[in-house]
């Protein structure tokens, strides 16, 4: 039977705790979902502990009822502008070069990347290997199975502020959890709303969240780039509550109703009327100025994604466009608005490419994030079954066959193979995979 993964999205506008296993045709089915409004982050880091506890416990607690499973360990998403990127080559001389390049040799370089030096107040969140060379041989993807002595490795590894981590970790154990592993929240995005084809040909994915908006660009298969612009929905809504002087949920509530991108696409004389407060004179506002207020927010955002998409280097090389997804995604037009300023053919991501029956509710594009995060957890999962069963193999492998007097000494039973399966999934199982 799969594992059940919790993913949990501490973002800027709700907190989105989503319980998920995989089903019998490779599909994430999902088991419950819970959410909550998020009070004690800005700009996707934490900035109040307690408020932000209370939320998640609130969230979780909703999973928990819906999917009647007992959350106990969480996978968790990370973002906000402290969040960096960079490549660096690793490399590693194979001692034994009978045994063919194995998931354990591609393992060592990862893992010797966590210890590079970091400036102070930095950590590393995520090392992906992105393609190896083998023996001088370049631009291999798959090394496992070939013979070499020197394998090394492009690496695009993601660094992070240690108390921004630090703070996630807190609020997660203080609401009597467990974090499984950090994850960085466009690659859970990305592994939402992508489809393989589209990261071999080329594609940018704009995760628009309340607090950032977050890239990623995959190019070939590989993770290129990433970035985090410090805005995204919230500061839309800032500007409305603003211009029109009205207050902050009136101001929400307008963009998510009447909201549009492009101020072209609206009507000129339609008005929306707002209840005055305590007793005053309703207000009146033009649904035209409105979208005139979010389009010059919007431009500015998608300015600077395509400032990022000009920095990466591979321009060019993007033959699937733009993806846009997140909660501002929603947006009525944005999608147009992108290929314009862009001129990119952009579509908006929803979250139902890998998922099988369930909840529908998570098949918005605001809970992206939260989905991937399941999937991510449960490829984490399986990847630890694989290093375990290897572990396994290799000690199977290396045990000589003794002999007493002569003849053969009868096998173990399959029983004491199970107890060291066991006791290797165990300790696999209390690893924490953030590196």
């Amino acid at each position: 039977m799969s594992e059940i993964i919790v993913g949990l999205d501490i973002g800027t506008t709700k907190i989105a705790a989503i319980v998920g296993k995989r089903n019998e045709h490779g599909k994430i089915e999902i088991l419950g979902m819970g959410r909550s409004e998020s009070l004690g982050v800005m700009r996707g880091m934490v900035a109040n502990i307690e408020k932000t506890v209370a939320s998640i416990k609130e969230a979780v607690e909703e999973a928990s009822i819906k999917s009647e499973v007992e959350i106990k360990e969480v996978y968790v998403g990370i973002a906000g502008q402290h969040i960096k990127s960079m490549q660096h080559r690793g490399m590693i001389t194979r001692s034994n070069t009978d045994y063919e390049i194995s998931q354990a040799d591609i393992d060592a370089i990862t893992d010797d990347m966590y210890r590079l030096a970091m400036p102070p107040g930095e950590e590393i969140i995520h090392v992906i290997p992105q393609e190896f060379i083998v023996d001088s041989e370049q631009g291999i993807k798959e090394p496992i199975g070939m013979a070499g002595v020197r394998l090394e490795a492009n690496c695009h590894i993601i660094t992070g502020l240690v108390t921004a981590a630090k703070n996630i970790y807190k609020c997660v154990e203080k609401a009597g959890l467990t974090t499984k592993a950090l994850i960085l929240e466009p690659l859970a995005s990305a592994e939402a709303v992508l489809t393989e084809e589209e990261k071999e040909a080329g594609v940018v994915l704009v995760d628009i969240g309340g607090g950032t908006t977050d890239i990623a660009i995959f190019q070939d298969g590989i993770i290129r780039h990433t970035a985090v612009i410090p805005f995204g929905g919230n500061v839309i809504t800032e500007d409305i509550k603003e211009g029109c002087s009205i207050i902050r949920t009136q101001a929400e509530q307008l963009k998510v109703k009447f909201g549009s991108a492009l101020a072209k696409q609206t009507r000129e004389n339609e008005i929306v009327s707002i209840p005055g407060l305590r007793g005053r004179e309703p207000k009146e506002i033009s649904v035209k100025n409105l979208a005139h207020i979010i389009q010059a927010r919007v431009e500015e955002i998608i300015d600077h994604v395509h400032y990022e998409i000009k920095h990466s280097g591979y321009e060019k090389k993007l033959i699937a466009g733009i993806v846009i997804t997140g909660g501002g995604s929603q947006l009525k037009n944005i999608s147009q608005l992108v290929e314009y300023i862009t001129g990119m053919d952009t579509r908006i991501g929803y979250p139902n490419e890998h998922l099988g029956k369930g909840f529908d509710e998570v098949k918005s594009p605001m809970y992206a994030t939260g989905v991937g995060l399941v999937i991510n957890g449960l490829q984490e999962a399986e990847h630890m079954v694989k290093k375990n069963r290897h572990q396994l193999d290799e000690i199977k492998e290396k045990q000589p066959e003794p002999t007493v007097g002569g003849s053969e000494v009868p096998k173990p039973t399959r029983n004491w193979l199970d107890f060291i399966k066991k006791s290797l999934v165990d300790d696999g199982g209390d690893q924490n995979l953030n590196g």
